[in-house]
């Protein structure tokens, strides 16, 4: 297994692996066409090669078996109220294939990405987490996030409340 920055080439693969483990983890709870808009929307070839370009993005990737099967997305972007740090980045993405799951990939991942922000001069970190996604929101409070306010995210056509939980680094 190899943790290592996305490069251009990696982003039809990608768009591969954020559609499909988005869609494993979100699909049996909310509707088809929300879902469908929102892979359309996020996740396709030349979204992922924007964001792969993009100086504000950091894009990890986690390679095993000859192909890709986890990743994580570092984006200094906007800071929502309850975040103590105005200068936070936030954790927009992490997600493991499935089959994967149970094997240490995600600890390892988020190790990754806490070395990255400070790397890239960061001293908290914050995220969005669905309120109803119990395993996600349990995995980032054992990393040490605690949850300090909520948000709307809007999934397909249907707003969602995402809980924003943030890390001192």
């Amino acid at each position: 297994m190899t943790i290592r920055t996305a490069t251009e080439a990696d982003a039809p693969a990608l768009a591969d692996l954020a559609r499909q483990t988005f869609f494993d983890t979100f699909a049996a709870d909310n509707n088809p066409d929300d879902m469908a808009l929102y892979l359309q929307q996020a996740f396709g070839v030349e979204q992922q090669g924007r964001e792969i370009t993009d100086p504000s993005v950091t894009t990890l990737v986690v390679e095993a078996d000859g192909g890709l099967i986890a990743y994580a997305q570092i984006k200094d972007d906007h800071v929502p109220d309850g975040v103590s740090d105005p200068a936070a980045l936030e954790l927009s993405r992490l997600y493991v294939r499935h089959g994967w799951h149970g094997r240490g990939i995600a600890q390892q991942l988020m190790a990754r990405v806490f070395d990255e922000s400070r790397r890239r001069g960061a001293h908290t970190l914050w995220l969005g987490v669905w309120e109803h996604n119990h395993r996600a929101r349990a995995f980032y409070a054992k990393c040490g996030f605690r949850d300090v306010g909520d948000h709307i995210f809007l999934f397909g056509t249907d707003p969602q409340t995402d809980l924003v939980m943030q890390v001192s680094l």
